[in-house]
């Protein structure tokens, strides 16, 4: 019998310990600290598919749905996705340093205006609905959820890169 188990609302507790760690008690009253909630599927499902994973890297409890958990271990389990799951909407290009790789790009974001440098083209990743993830060299992941909501100047410079 596997030692993962499906998601009941009563099947486990999630909370934080007085350092900061997730910790959860198991349906059979077992404590694991520091447990790492990993989403399947971060990009198409991101609320859908979440295992969470002991110290030892081994999944202890999978979720199904996240919004079917109650309200405070939702909220938790979202609070720690975020933290892990860092990557800022793309709002609006403002310039590239050159149509070439590497190129240096400047952006607004939904976190504020930045810089970051395409390392190539392959960075660039098509998803499906037309949403792009692009990496920078620094390895932050920026969102585009939809190229045709960029403002026409935006969509032109990017299009030279796909």
């Amino acid at each position: 019998m596997s030692s993962t188990s499906n998601t009941n609302t009563n099947s486990f507790e999630l909370a934080r310990d007085t350092f900061g760690r997730l910790v959860l008690t198991d349906a059979q009253g077992e404590r694991h600290v520091g447990v790492t909630p990993v989403r399947a599927f971060p990009l198409s499902a991101p609320n859908e598919g979440v295992s969470l994973v002991g110290s030892e890297g081994r999944e202890l409890v999978w979720v199904d749905r996240v919004d079917q958990l109650p309200a405070p271990t939702q909220a938790l389990l979202t609070e720690e996705l975020a933290v892990r799951d860092f990557a800022p909407t793309l709002l609006k290009l403002h310039g590239v340093s050159s149509f070439g790789v590497p190129s240096t790009w400047t952006v607004s974001t939904d976190r504020g205006d930045t810089s970051f440098v395409l390392k190539a083209e392959e960075d660039i990743r098509r998803l499906d609905g037309g949403a792009l993830l692009i990496a920078s060299a620094h390895g932050v992941q920026f969102r585009i959820p939809d190229t045709k909501a960029l403002d026409r100047a935006s969509r032109k410079l990017l299009e030279r890169f796909l």
